[in-house]
């Protein structure tokens, strides 16, 4: 079993920036795939980012060249650096952790981001 906390989620204007951060504890060794999700009302859950066990990253068209996922595995933490915000990255943002075949999901933080 993994347990996944985000923090970081706040209030800030458009074009500011926030780090989003992801603990991760259990049985934290037998994490793969980590990654960011979001989802703004009314919208389906969309993928942000993912960094892979050997450190490959992917992320959505729509925060290339804006956002950056990474990973400290010794602390267990994952990261999501959001630079360049717009009132559209207005979310929920999860973080999930894929270990053994199993997806587990933290509790959620907002971001909210004003004009």
């Amino acid at each position: 079993q993994v347990q996944l906390v985000e923090s970081g989620g706040a209030l800030v204007q458009a074009g500011g920036s926030l780090r989003l951060s992801c603990g991760a504890s259990g049985t934290t060794f037998s994490i793969d795939n980590m990654g960011w999700y979001r989802q703004a009302p009314g919208n389906q859950r969309d993928l942000v980012a993912i960094i892979t066990s050997t450190g490959i990253t992917i992320y959505a068209d729509s925060v290339k060249g804006r956002f950056t996922i990474s990973r400290d595995r010794l602390k267990n933490q994952l990261y999501l650096q959001m630079n360049s915000l717009k009132p559209e990255d207005t979310a929920v943002y999860y973080c999930k952790a894929r270990s053994r075949g199993v997806d587990y999901w933290g509790q959620g933080t907002q971001v909210t981001v004003s004009s």
